[in-house]
Parts: C-alpha cells; structure tokens; sequence
C-alpha cells in the first residue's frame, strides 16, 4: 500500500473535519441547504479551472456517464448530508453518513469490478465504523433522516469510485475531481437560486463559504484525488473515517464541547481501524484484493494492475 496514498488521504481527512467547527464559528442564521449548494459551486467551479489550466483535459476523452455519476454522487451527498443532520441531528446525521460511505464505495466497487473487498479492508471498516457509531452516544434519529444520511453515504461512494475508474482510464487525479465537482456545480445552481441568500449575503456567511469552498473542498480533494490514484477505492473511504475523529476533537478543543467516555473509546476504534488499514500486507500480495492480481477497470488491458 502507498504510504504517500495514505497520507494524503488522511490529510484530506482532517481538512474535511474542520467542516462542522468552520460553520459553528460562522455567523447564526445559516441555510445549511444553500452552505452546501455554493460550497460545490465554487470549489467546482475552481476544481475544473485548475485542471483545464495545468492542461488535464489535452488529448482525453472522459467517458460522460461516468462523469454523469460522479456529478450525481456529489449532489446525493450534499443534499443528504445536510437534510440528514437538519433531521436527526449533527451527530448522529454524521455519522451515518460517514459510517455507510466505506460501505457502500466497497459495493459500488464490488459490483464494478467484480472485485470482492479484502478481508483486512472488512476488519478496518467493521471497527472504523463500531468507533463512529460510539462517538454518538447512542442518540436516536428519525428513519428519514437515517435514510437521508444512507443516501448521502451512497452519494460519497459513487463518486469516490466514479473518481478512481476516471484515474484509471487515463485522467489525472485532479482532472477526475474537476469533471465530477464542476458538474456537480451546474447541478447544484438550481438548488443555490431557490435557497439563496440563506445568510450568504453577510461577510461572515461569505467567508465561511470561501473557506468551506477552498479548503476543505478544493485543497482536500486535491489530496483525496491523489489518493485515489494509488490506492483502492474502498481503501480510500475508510481511511477518511478518521473525519469524524478530527471533528470531535476540534469540538473539544475549539468549541469547548464536554469529552465523554464514549468519545475516547470511539475515537480509540477508529485510529485502530485505520491503523489496521494501514498496516501494509505480506510480500507479494496486495492491499485492495486479499493477495489476488488487481484485475484493472479496463478490459482491453486485463493483465495490467490497475493502480
């Protein structure tokens, strides 16, 4: 497994973790609906720039369903995320989204490729998510907002694979981010107009859409994309269950939340996770297929690895 893979994915990890204290630190008053809709507008709209800049899109052809996708799972996650924690709650919304990602980027990869998960990636995932579901503390939610938080799960597994099949196709990392996010932000206009201004209009909603928009989007992407190029998909979405372990200490730490036991021991769970992940496997074998040759996205070239 690619230490340097690893790294930069728990980077983007962390970046995505200061999500939830930017907003609290943000003025009252905010539409989450229209947070959400701008932050992909804007980091989309940077993403693709960048990309069409530093030349990503020169002699390729992305395939547009695929890209189609991709947009959609970042709509799925933004509108289910958001609906999911105005309706059961910041944490427990979080966490279910955040828990069912890995899952569903493993089923997602698995009916893709074809490709069962690991047993390690199993283990790493059953015990990240046992320390999210901790850091709860057991709060109840409604089913809605279980399903909507279950959908923006899904919504980060399709493009989080969506993401990696693009890399393998030829696409750069960072040219992979910027099809997916820029069409997400055409998609996403409708939803920003109906909601508009929602707070927006104030410096203090500006500005945390701005930061919200470059860092932990377009800089935290541009590491969970490099990410992406070197490690599995389902590997990827597990290592950034280490999300939730940053915001709560930020909560802690920042916010001056109270600390709990259930909070060590959960976040204890997903550090174990996440070192198990980690850990790098036998010689000769390799980390997304329990040992077996990687069989690539593309089938007119079976025999090469796919990442």
């Amino acid at each position: 497994m690619s230490t340097r893979g690893v790294f930069a994915v728990l980077a983007a990890a962390v970046l995505f973790g200061t999500t939830g204290t930017a907003q609290e630190l943000g003025p009252g008053g905010l539409d989450p609906l229209a947070v959400g809709a701008i932050r992909v507008v804007i980091a989309g709209t940077v993403l693709a720039a960048l990309a069409w800049l530093l030349g990503a899109y020169r002699g390729t052809r992305p395939s547009l369903p695929l890209v189609l996708v991709g947009a959609i799972g970042v709509v799925l996650y933004q509108l289910g995320f958001f609906t999911g924690v105005r309706l059961g709650g910041v944490a427990v919304g979080t966490v279910v989204a955040l828990g069912s990602g890995p899952v569903w980027a493993g089923i997602v990869e698995w009916v893709a490729t074809r490709r069962r998960p690991s047993p390690q990636w199993l283990a790493a995932t059953a015990l990240a998510i046992a320390g999210v579901a901790v850091l709860t503390g057991g709060g109840r939610t409604s089913l809605l907002g279980i399903g909507a938080s279950l959908l923006a799960g899904l919504g980060y597994g399709l493009y989080t694979v969506t993401g990696s099949r693009l890399i393998e196709q030829g696409q750069r990392s960072y040219g992979a981010m910027g099809l997916m996010f820029g069409a997400g932000a055409v998609l996403l206009v409708p939803v920003l107009l109906v909601r508009w201004p929602g707070g927006l209009d104030s410096t203090g909603g500006l500005t945390v859409a701005l930061y919200l928009a470059l860092v932990p989007t377009v800089l935290a992407y541009l590491l969970f994309g490099a990410g992406l190029k070197v490690l599995p998909a389902a590997t990827v979405a597990t290592l950034t269950l280490a999300e939730p372990v940053v915001a709560t200490a930020l909560g802690v730490l920042v916010l001056g939340e109270p600390i709990a036991a259930n909070t060590v021991i959960g976040a204890l769970l997903v550090l174990g996770g996440l070192s198990l992940l980690a850990l790098r496997p036998a010689a000769g074998a390799s980390s997304g297929d329990g040992g077996r040759p990687r069989r690539t996205w593309r089938r007119s070239a079976p025999t090469s690895p796919s990442r």
